[in-house]
Order: structure tokens, then C-alpha cells, then sequence
């Protein structure tokens, strides 16, 4: 059965201010990313997520879109981006598109015609509320800290922000504003994108009624209830995925703010997005190979048949995966970092690499405040000293709580900083890049670098590893164990990620009911044996058997 392409596609994020700079500016852009595509092919990639390239004031680093239908100066140019998107396509590889629906720029036209007055026609096109008793409309708090309600002087009423205040979100139970949108995505479609990620898409709607959200007795901190996932959200991701998907070969994928697994599967499936990101498994912070197989099995059970999860451990809200789980030990790093590799390149799913994971590319780490660039670190800087906490406190909490840790720059090689400029770059490079970088690598036959090539040619010629069922989804303590069958070529495929410290024995041949010829390991040229062998600590390998009959 033929299977749509972005099932069996290696989608790739590139940050665009930080992946290559072809000016001297300091900040990526579509010259310096078209310059890398051939990097992308070999390395086996099929899609690229571009996060924002619209005219912004950046004050949340593009999320904040000015104009939609024009290219960011600081990323070129349109004709720039009609080549990069031609020059893909000459590659075989796919682009979708990052585009906010939520919330647009205190900048963008549609607002200042908005709070002009409380009688222009785009007045209703976002949330206005009266002051109650002299003050905000209701506690609800921004998710970057602070009220969610800015007070407008000419107008006298406050409007409603969900994340910064000049992030102002839009009103969709206006019919206008569904109807702008559309004109949006028709836009970019026409211009050759494939698809599109939406940006925090499950907050496009809030209570009309205005309650206050509950506080959390543990935490002490808001619990969002009434201004995200409210109703006449589902008729609002119906309504789009109709309109995207009436254009042939389209793809999307939703970013749901939830870590409720019965939530999150009310958005994907026929006639919504094709798949959303399960946060639950791709962010965790700490290392537990338990709670990592919790979520494989959580999202095996209550996936229906159209419906397929996504594999990813990193993106640019969250702390690189290779220091997140490496526990500051350069050796285990590198191993953990190429047990999450296999995992996401081989489970069930769709997967999404981060730029920079394929060379272990780790956190940045902002010493000063002045090398800090994310407003949602700034912000709680601010809030901490607002709260009497020391300064350097205070920037400790700002590194935990932003989001600058994997947005250093790209890095390919060992030059001043990383080749990736000419000029100064617009953040810090990350740590080590004279050492961890794609040049490096490239002549090092046993670097994390060419492990990932080898993982992506496996995925890609292989169809087992796109589109097979697990037949066996276990595990044994810190391993992880899963057999996965496609009956339409007859293969199965056996993947063991030992996450322990220590040796640990298994029979491939047993558990793929037949004889198994390994193909990878993780941490040598080959695992000698086909009966009862000896996985490595903290070692990765896979098996397969072929041909396989079926009743």
C-alpha cells in the first residue's frame, strides 16, 4: 500500500538565526542554509521544520510575526527563499513550515488597526476586556511570567497575551481572522512549502467567560484550565486540516501545550493534523530509560490506526538531549547520546532531528546576563530579582527557565566561531565547537556523526523501520527491547538499547524467530553470535531477519 511521503521521512529542524550565515551578520539565513543542503542529503535527510523567517521584531525570536506574507530581512530575501526552496526540492528533501496561528507582533498591521480604537473593524479580531474593579480582567498569567493583560491607554481596556506582551493573541471565534489565515497558508503553499508546524496550536482558543485559573497546591504556580484546549477548539484544527489538506501531499504537524496523552490524541488522525508532538516522551529531563519506555507503550496503546507518534529529543524550547541525559561525563554522554539516536531513528514514528544533535552539539550556557538573548530567561531574571534572589541566583534560575541552551550556534568547523559566520555571531557558541564539529567528525570513521549517516541510511532503505508493527515492545530492567514487522516485505527487525551500566545477555535469534544477522551496534564494528549474546553497557544494536513468511 503506498504510504504518504512524510511517513517514511527524517524531518530535521533547523533554527534559522543559528544555523549558517552567508553576510557576515552574524544570523542564519536562507543563502547561508541553501549553502548546507548537500550536507542535509548525505546526511539522509528527507524534511526540513524551518522555524520562523517572517518580518519580526524578534522580540521572542520570530515568534512574533509582523507579516506574514514577507521574508525577515535578517534572513534575506524572497527570492532567497523561492532558491532555497527550489534548490530542496533539486535534493529530494521537503520543507514545511513553523507559522503561528495563536498570536501575532504588537507590530503586525492587524493589531495597530485594532487598538486604534474600540470601533475599527479589527477590533473584535483580538481579545479586549474592560478593567474589573480597577484592575485585570481575571488572574491569568503569561507563560513567560507576569499577567497575561496589558492595560492600553488610548483605548482604555486591556488585551489579552498568552506569552510576551508584544505577542498579542488573536480572537478566533472571529470568522475574519479564520479567513486571514487561510490566506496565509494559501500563500506559502503557493510558494512550494509542504506543510506546516503550528506553533502552540491548542491555545488558539480561551474561555469567553473569563474565570480565573486555579493555582496548583504542590507547585504554587497557575494551572492553565481556561485559556487553552476550550471549546470550539476542535471545529478551529478541523477547520485547517480541511483546508491544508485539500491541497494534494500536504503535512502537518501540531505543537499541543499538554502532558495529558487523552488530550493530545484528540488532535491527530483523519481529518485533523497528521501528527502532534508528545512532549511527555521528547522532553524529559532526566535520564530514566523506565519513564522512556512508559511513553513508547502509553503511546502504542491508545494510538489508533491513523494516528502515529512522533520521535524526537530535542528542539529549541528544551536543553540539548546529549546534556540532558549524559550526567556531565563526556564518555557516557556520547554513548546515552547514541542510545536516544537509534531509539529515535528506529521506533515507531515519525522523527524529528535537531540541528547539531548529529555532531553532540551541548548546552550554552549564559555566564552573564549580557550573553543571554531569550526573552523568556529575561523574564525570569527579572521576576527573581523582583523576588530578593541574589544576581547570580537569579541567573542560574534564568538558565533553567530560558531557552538559550540549544540555540548557540551551528557548528562546522573549527575556525573562529565554528564557521558558521564571518562576523559575530547573534548568541555565544556553544562549548568545545573547535572539537565537535561536522568537519571533525566527518574524518573520524567511528564519530557520532557518522553513526547518525549510518541510522538515517538504515531508516531510509529499509522500509521495516518506517512502517512496521512492534511485535514485541518489552523491558528488561534498563534495556529496552522492541521487534518491529512489516508483513509486505517480509522482514522483521530486532532493536535492544541497554540504557545499564552494566553487561547484559539476550537471544536475538529467540526473540526474532529465526535466524538474526546483526547489522549495527552502537559501540563496535559487529556483535559476534546469532543465539545467546552480550550487549555492551550502554550499547545499542540491531538485528534483522529476512525473508519472513506470513500465514
Amino acid at each position: 500500500m503506498e504510504q504518504p511521503w512524510w511517513k517514511g521521512t527524517v524531518f530535521y529542524e533547523v533554527y534559522m538565526p543559528s544555523f549558517c550565515d552567508s553576510n557576515g551578520d552574524g544570523i542564519g539565513d536562507f543563502g547561508g542554509l541553501t549553502s548546507k543542503l548537500d550536507y542535509l542529503r548525505e546526511l539522509g535527510i528527507g524534511g526540513i521544520w524551518l522555524t520562523p523567517f517572517y518580518k519580526s521584531p524578534k522580540v521572542d525570536n520570530g515568534y512574533d510575526i509582523a507579516d506574514y506574507c514577507q521574508i525577515d530581512p535578517d534572513f534575506g530575501t524572497m527570492e532567497d527563499f523561492e532558491r532555497f526552496i527550489q534548490e530542496a526540492r533539486a535534493r529530494g528533501i521537503r520543507v514545511i513550515a513553523d507559522l503561528v496561528l495563536n498570536h501575532t507582533s504588537s507590530e503586525h498591521a492587524w493589531f495597530k488597526e485594532s487598538r486604534s480604537s474600540r470601533t475599527n473593524p479589527k477590533r473584535d479580531w483580538y481579545i479586549w476586556k474592560d478593567a474589573v474593579n480597577g484592575g485585570v480582567p481575571n488572574n491569568w498569567e503569561s507563560f513567560f511570567g507576569g499577567t497575561a493583560w496589558e492595560w492600553d491607554a488610548a483605548t482604555e481596556q486591556y488585551y489579552y497575551h498568552g506569552f510576551a506582551k508584544e505577542q498579542v493573541d488573536l480572537n478566533w471565534a472571529n470568522p475574519e481572522v479564520k479567513e486571514a489565515m487561510k490566506d496565509v497558508m494559501a500563500y506559502w503553499l503557493g510558494k512550494g512549502v509542504s506543510g506546516f508546524r503550528l506553533d502552540v496550536i491548542n491555545f488558539l482558543s480561551v474561555s469567553d467567560q473569563f474565570p480565573d485559573n486555579p493555582m496548583d497546591e504542590v507547585t504554587g504556580e497557575q494551572k492553565h484550565v481556561h485559556d487553552q484546549n476550550q471549546d470550539g477548539i476542535m471545529d478551529a484544527i478541523e477547520e485547517i486540516s480541511r483546508f491544508v489538506h485539500a491541497h494534494s501531499g500536504m503535512f502537518m504537524v501540531g505543537e499541543v501545550g499538554s502532558e495529558d496523552m487523552d488530550m493530545l490524541k484528540r488532535y491527530s488522525g483523519t481529518g485533523k493534523f497528521d501528527v502532534v508532538f508528545n512532549f511527555n516522551l521528547g522532553s524529559q529531563k532526566e535520564f530514566s530509560p523506565e519513564n522512556l519506555f512508559a511513553e513508547l507503550k502509553m503511546m502504542e496503546q491508545v494510538h489508533r490506526e491513523d494516528q502515529i507518534p512522533t520521535l524526537f529529543f530535542g528542539s529549541h524550547d528544551m536543553d540539548r538531549v546529549i546534556s540532558r541525559f549524559g550526567e556531565g561525563d563526556a564518555e557516557i554522554e556520547e554513548e546515552r547520546a547514541r542510545l536516544m539516536a537509534t531509539l529515535a531513528l528506529t521506533a515507531k514514528g515519525v522523527p524529528f532531528l535537531y540541528f547539531g544533535e548529529e555532531i553532540g552539539m551541548r548546552n550554552f550556557v549564559a555566564h552573564k546576563l549580557e550573553d543571554m538573548r531569550d526573552i523568556q530567561g529575561l523574564k525570569a531574571y527579572e521576576i527573581a530579582l523582583q523576588r530578593g534572589i541574589t544576581r547570580a541566583e537569579a541567573l542560574k534560575i534564568a538558565n533553567a527557565k530560558g531557552r538559550d541552551a540549544s540555540r548557540s550556534p551551528m557548528q562546522w568547523n573549527a575556525s573562529p566561531h565554528g564557521g558558521f559566520t564571518s562576523g559575530t555571531p547573534w548568541i555565544g557558541m556553544g562549548p568545545n565547537y573547535q572539537q565537535l564539529n561536522v568537519e571533525s567528525e566527518c574524518n573520524q570513521p567511528n564519530s557520532l556523526l557518522h553513526y547518525y549517516k549510518k541510522l538515517l541510511h538504515l531508516r531510509n532503505t529499509q522500509d521495516v523501520f518506517q512502517f512496521g508493527d512492534y511485535d514485541v515492545l518489552e523491558r528488561r530492567g534498563n534495556l529496552i527491547l522492541y521487534v518491529r514487522t512489516l508483513k509486505e516485505t517480509n522482514t522483521r527487525a530486532l532493536v535492544a538499547l541497554n540504557y545499564d551500566n552494566q553487561s547484559i545477555q539476550i537471544d536475538p535469534s529467540e526473540l526474532l524467530d529465526g535466524q538474526a544477522t546483526n547489522i549495527l551496534s552502537s559501540r563496535r564494528d559487529i556483535v559476534s553470535g546469532t543465539d545467546l549474546v552480550t550487549l555492551l553497557p550502554n550499547e545499542a544494536a540491531i538485528w534483522m531477519r529476512a525473508p519472513l513468511l506470513f500465514d
